[in-house]
């Protein structure tokens, strides 16, 4: 079992930024990537960005490039989003998901196998 504990959600304003950590803990072992999925009101949850570190290889949704980027501690102990140029369409419960995807389910919610419970975050003025 691996456990995901996310952190750093919360209120900003348009053009602002947030950090958001997922803290992993457990068999980290059993897993080989790291992903931020998102999930706004009344929106199926989608892919943000992920990290395997298999390949060293970053990947990021069209909709968050250049603004998002996502990055790991060197014992793999945690991975990091920061998010800047906030816009309110961001507003979303964001949550960190880990397993061994392979490259064509990695930007998919069928590709992990362990998910954190999600934090909030508003951009709103």
């Amino acid at each position: 079992q691996v456990q995901l504990v996310e952190s750093g959600g919360g209120l900003v304003q348009p053009g602002g930024s947030l950090r958001l950590s997922c803290l992993t803990s457990g068999h980290t072992g059993e897993i080989n990537a790291v992903g931020w999925f998102r999930q706004g009101p009344g929106k199926e949850r989608e892919f943000v960005a992920a990290f395997r570190w298999a390949t060293g290889r970053f990947y990021y949704a069209d909709s968050v490039k250049g603004r998002f980027s996502i990055s790991r501690d060197r014992d793999n102990s945690a991975v990091h989003l920061q998010m800047d140029s906030l816009k309110p369409e961001d507003t979303a419960v964001y949550s960190c998901a880990a397993g061994r995807p392979i490259v064509s389910t990695i930007q998919t919610v069928r590709g992990y196998t362990y998910w954190g419970q999600g934090t909030q975050v508003t951009v709103s003025s």
